[in-house]
């Protein structure tokens, strides 16, 4: 249960960053690539020790390590291009949305057990997530809609991956070094992806990016440490984790939203908290 809470808290931690970026004027992709080159050097000095024969025998994990990563970049970009096309409500739904992919996946895969209260909870742990979430966009149309169905499935498909690694390719590889190595993975591809663009003249490079890339990297790192060690807790099922961490990850940013950035109580925000805190009583018990 502590890794649950460590999941929640530190992919709290990243939102809030995020809405730092925003008043300090970061250039969002500099500092992302930044924060990968940082998640990887944590990931691999913490857990290097962890790199045994077995793992270097056996290949297989290297290959999900470069999906994950391949993942991790692209799905970054994704969710920028629909924010600015569809809005950043829009692209905040279809995000949390995708909550239902695992979890349907865990029930049908890995034969979890459940009943008409589970089903109920993750249900409205969906519902709430939205309800919170969503915001109204000033587009009157939905732009690009097949990018927000990309984006969906594979956001969705990225917590079903990390799900399938943490049960059938982590026997010879620790979930720290696994998680270290696909930053790197991400980070390799933002770096030469940012070259690309600054040799153009497309983007200045400015030294704060990296202040804030370091900052962000910490979290992002441990957010994905932290949930794969939670999938591995046997007190909780797979479905019951993801639906807890991401109405945990919305409450706590609504939360601190109301407290520290004076963020409007609105009556669906309202109505999206009572059915959060239904769905977490049901699933709970």
């Amino acid at each position: 249960m502590i890794y649950l809470l460590l999941s929640i808290l530190t992919s709290t931690l990243i939102l809030v960053i995020f809405r730092m970026f925003k008043k300090y004027n970061i250039n969002t992709f500099q500092a992302i690539v930044v924060n990968y080159a940082v998640a990887f050097t944590i990931g691999f000095s913490l857990f290097s020790n962890d790199l045994k024969l077995d793992a270097q025998a056996d290949h297989n994990w290297i290959y999900f390590t470069l999906i994950v990563g391949v993942l991790f970049i692209s799905l970054f970009n994704l969710m920028a291009k629909s924010s600015q096309e569809n809005g950043i409500g829009v692209t905040s739904v279809v995000v949390k949305m995708s909550l239902a992919i695992p979890v349907v996946a865990a029930i049908l895969l890995y034969n979890e057990s459940y009943d008409l209260l589970k089903i109920i909870g993750v249900v409205l742990a969906i519902l709430g997530v939205i309800l919170i979430s969503y915001k109204k966009s000033n587009t009157e149309k939905n732009k690009n809609v097949i990018w927000l169905f990309v984006l969906f499935l594979g956001s969705g498909s990225l917590d079903l991956l990390l799900n399938y690694v943490e049960k059938n390719q982590l026997e010879s590889l620790s979930p720290g070094l696994f998680s270290g190595f696909a930053f790197g993975v991400a980070g390799t591809i933002g770096v030469l992806v940012l070259l690309v663009q600054l040799l153009k003249g497309k983007m200045n490079f400015e030294l704060k990016n990296v202040w804030a890339g370091i900052l962000l990297g910490v979290p992002n790192y441990f957010s994905i440490y932290f949930l794969i060690e939670a999938l591995r807790s046997p007190l909780l099922e797979d479905s019951t984790t993801y639906a807890f961490n991401n109405v945990g990850i919305v409450l706590g940013s609504f939360f601190l939203g109301l407290l520290f950035f004076k963020e409007k109580l609105t009556p669906l925000k309202t109505t999206g908290l009572v059915v959060a805190v239904v769905a977490i009583f049901l699933l709970a018990f």
